[in-house]
C-alpha cells in the first residue's frame, strides 16, 4: 500500500485511466453502501466494474482498503463544497444558508455516497471508523470553527460560546439533515418531526434551519455567565 497518508490504495491504481478509476468507486460506493460492509461482496464490485477480481487486488490489497478508498473518494466532493462556501467574504448567516442547500442538494444528488457514510458511523464499523473520522471531521470541523470564529470577530456571532462546541453542534445538525434525505430511518423520522410533505418544501427547512441556528449564535442572546 502507498505510504503517503490518507491513501489506501496502491500506485497501481493510479496508473490506469481516470475514467476507469471513477467507475471502479462509483460501483464500490454504491455497493457498500446498499449492503454494508460485512456483506458486500468484491466478485459483485469486479464484475460490474468490469474488471477481473485480480485486477481489484492489484489497485488494493483489501476489501477495506477499497473501502476507505471509496469513502476518501466522496470526501473529496465535500472538500470542494465547504472550501467554496468558506472561501468567500460572505456574512456567517449566508454562509449557513449555503450550507444548509448544500448539504439538502449534496444528499440528493448523492444519496449513495450519504447511505456510505452512514454505514462506517455506525459502531458495527468502529474500527473502520476510527480511520476516517481524523480526517472527515477535521474537514468540517476547521470550516465550521473557522467561520464561527471569523464571526465573532466581526461580531455577528456570540463570543461567549467556544467555537469548537458551535461548531460540533452546527455539524450535528447538518449531518442529521443529510442523512434526512438519503437514509430510511432518518427520512420517516424527519417526516415525523416537520410532516409527511417536508421533502417538497425545501425553503420553508432552509428557512426554519437558518433561524434556528442564528438565534443561538446571535450576540447577547442570554444574560452573561449563562
Amino acid at each position: 500500500m502507498a505510504e503517503k497518508k490518507d491513501v489506501y490504495h496502491k500506485s497501481t491504481f493510479e496508473n490506469i485511466s481516470e475514467e476507469k478509476r471513477k467507475t471502479i468507486l462509483d460501483v464500490a460506493v454504491n455497493e457498500f453502501a446498499t449492503k454494508g460492509f460485512e456483506s458486500a461482496n468484491i466478485n459483485t464490485i469486479a464484475k460490474k466494474a468490469q474488471v477481473s477480481v485480480g485486477s481489484l487486488y492489484k489497485y488494493f490489497d483489501t476489501k477495506t482498503d477499497l473501502f476507505l478508498t471509496s469513502v476518501t473518494y466522496g470526501i473529496s466532493s465535500l472538500e470542494e463544497i465547504l472550501d467554496a462556501i468558506n472561501g468567500t467574504d460572505e456574512d456567517v448567516v449566508l454562509k449557513l444558508e449555503k450550507l444548509v442547500r448544500a448539504a439538502i442538494d449534496f444528499s440528493r444528488r448523492n444519496a449513495v455516497m450519504i447511505k456510505l457514510y452512514n454505514e462506517f458511523t455506525t459502531e458495527r464499523n468502529a474500527e473502520l471508523g476510527k480511520k476516517l473520522a481524523n480526517r472527515m471531521e477535521t474537514i468540517t470541523s476547521n470550516a465550521y470553527k473557522t467561520a464561527i470564529i471569523h464571526g465573532q470577530i466581526s461580531g455577528e456571532i456570540r463570543t461567549d460560546i467556544d467555537p469548537g462546541m458551535a461548531a460540533f453542534l452546527v455539524d450535528n445538525l447538518l449531518m442529521s439533515l443529510q442523512f434526512s434525505y438519503a437514509c430510511n430511518y432518518y427520512e420517516e423520522r424527519y417526516k415525523i418531526y416537520a410532516g409527511d410533505d417536508i421533502f417538497e418544501k425545501d425553503e420553508f427547512a432552509i428557512r426554519n434551519i437558518v433561524r434556528f441556528v442564528k438565534s443561538a449564535l446571535k450576540p447577547n442572546i442570554y444574560p452573561k455567565g449563562l
